[in-house]
């Protein structure tokens, strides 16, 4: 009776020269995904991606406090269930940054209301990761005088490029130009 079980697993269907699926390498990064040639086609991997437009915007609020003087100490920490996008210094000043990208709409939207994003539960979220934190990182809390919670919100205006790649690869198809400009404001001392 056991091995009438075992032949009805359809795990046991594959052909064993096969490596399993969670194993094979595929360039689209995601186990279960088909293979996919071109680099610069993937899916979910361009300017109408929410995860893209985080990341970007994360990099870009990085690169805004750097120009501005600030010291990038961390990027997305993750400590007592919270995630920190940024952690900066400036000085003897210790910065928390929450970072807030959005895709400006035709309909509206801006800087305000991302930065509303960031609601008394969020605040107290990072406010206990910040503790966990400096708790973990004893030299960067004597060295800070100061601790400060900040919000950078990235607005990207314009459609961006299309997902897919076009001459060359840049991501931008050939005859259809994109322009795309992002906004970026940073609000110290937000909570």
């Amino acid at each position: 009776m056991a091995n009438d079980d075992r032949r009805d697993d359809p795990r046991n269907d594959r052909p064993k020269d096969r490596p399993d699926d969670r194993s094979e390498a595929r360039p689209s990064g995601r186990p279960n995904d088909p293979p996919n040639d071109r680099p610069n086609d993937r899916p979910n991997d361009g300017p109408n991606d929410r995860q893209w437009l985080g990341r970007e915007g994360e990099a870009r609020a990085a690169r805004h406090l750097e120009r501005r003087g600030y010291r990038i100490v961390d990027r997305n920490v993750r400590v007592d269930r919270v995630e920190i996008d940024l952690i900066a210094s400036r000085g003897a000043t210790l910065v928390f940054v929450e970072v807030k990208s959005r895709r400006r709409t035709s309909a509206g939207g801006g800087h305000g209301l991302a930065a509303e994003a960031v609601d008394p539960r969020k605040q107290q979220r990072l406010r206990r990761g910040a503790r966990a934190w400096l708790a973990a990182h004893p030299q960067q809390a004597r060295r800070a005088s100061r601790c400060r919670f900040d919000v950078v919100t990235c607005l990207l205006e314009g459609r961006g490029a299309p997902r897919s790649a076009g001459a060359g690869g840049t991501g931008a198809a050939p005859d259809a130009p994109q322009p795309t400009r992002w906004s970026i404001e940073h609000w110290q001392a937000a909570f």
